[in-house]
């Protein structure tokens, strides 16, 4: 079981004075504590279920690449991009650039985008969601056209490109992991089975029938389940002290015993870095081998 860290909340008591050294102090603990990822939610207004609209937020990619100057370990993604939010030539210039810059330690993750009132804040299209799904297919062939340099024209049914072309091409080989989030069981789910290395399901009573349902569309399209990294969100709340450790690795421990391989998500205060190390020491060592 890897565990990886998503920072989804930027609204720390230094202020925005004082995030630049304190994001870059976090990243390195995690680095250096053994996360497998450190990833930023792709939003550019805070979400409600974290925070009001004007709390602070980064946006992702100009964050990871600064992440990706203080680490030297932890895979960098998103959790995820949505497939709106950036025309899908410049999402695959921006990840393969990300790769090259980070010694090879880039993912995408994408999905199919749910947050219509930040995109009509800001003036971004929000099509209706059948064609958000179409979006986020052609999005997922053009990345993996341009990563693997073809550039022969796309001519898709929302995207035309006359010349893909991307170099540096990325380091990682064949390419870039894809990570797609969402537990949408017709077509998020089938996406993966087709083009993903990784999903991401978020907690809940059917987590376990999600994963038939990935199993169910991989043998549809002959793709090998184990293949697929299977990840899940978390939250990681080991106490001030890490007097909660224990109870959290029980609880990834019944993850790992569903077929997850990975838990991914925020940590409790986590300016304070305390409770990275605490995960570092007690939490990562008694689930590495799950």
């Amino acid at each position: 079981m890897k565990v990886g860290l998503q920072i989804p909340d930027f609204t720390w008591p230094g202020g925005p004075g004082s995030l630049g050294p304190e994001l870059a102090t976090v990243a390195r603990t995690a680095d250096e504590a053994g996360f497998e990822f450190i990833s930023l939610m792709d939003h550019f207004f805070q979400i409600e279920m974290v925070g009001p609209p004007e709390h602070e937020m980064l946006e992702a990619y100009t964050t990871l690449g600064y992440l990706a100057a203080c680490t030297s370990r932890a895979k960098l993604v998103t959790l995820v991009t949505g497939v709106v939010y950036r025309h899908p030539g410049i999402l695959a210039k921006i990840i393969s650039t990300l790769d090259v810059l980070s010694g090879g330690r880039a993912w995408l993750g994408v999905g199919a985008a749910w947050n219509e009132p930040e995109s009509r804040g800001l003036g971004i299209p929000f099509p209706p969601v059948a064609e958000r799904f179409e979006r986020l297919e052609e999005t997922l062939q053009i990345c993996l056209q341009m990563w693997r340099g073809d550039e022969r024209p796309y001519q898709g049914r929302h995207y035309q490109l006359d010349r893909p072309l991307n170099y540096p091409k990325p380091l990682t080989q064949p390419h870039p992991p894809i990570l797609i989030g969402g537990s949408g069981e017709r077509k998020t789910l089938r996406f993966v089975a087709e083009y993903g290395q990784a999903c991401n399901l978020f907690p809940g009573p059917d987590l376990a029938r999600k994963l038939d349902v990935l199993r169910a569309h991989c043998q549809d399209v002959g793709r090998d389940y184990d293949e697929i990294l299977k990840t899940c969100y978390f939250i990681f709340d080991v106490g001030e002290k890490g007097e909660k450790a224990n109870e959290v690795i029980d609880q990834l421990g019944r993850l790992a015993g569903m077929g997850f391989q990975a838990a991914i998500g925020a940590v409790a205060n986590v300016w304070e870095v305390a409770p990275l190390e605490v995960i570092g020491s007690q939490v990562i060592p008694a689930v590495e081998g799950l």
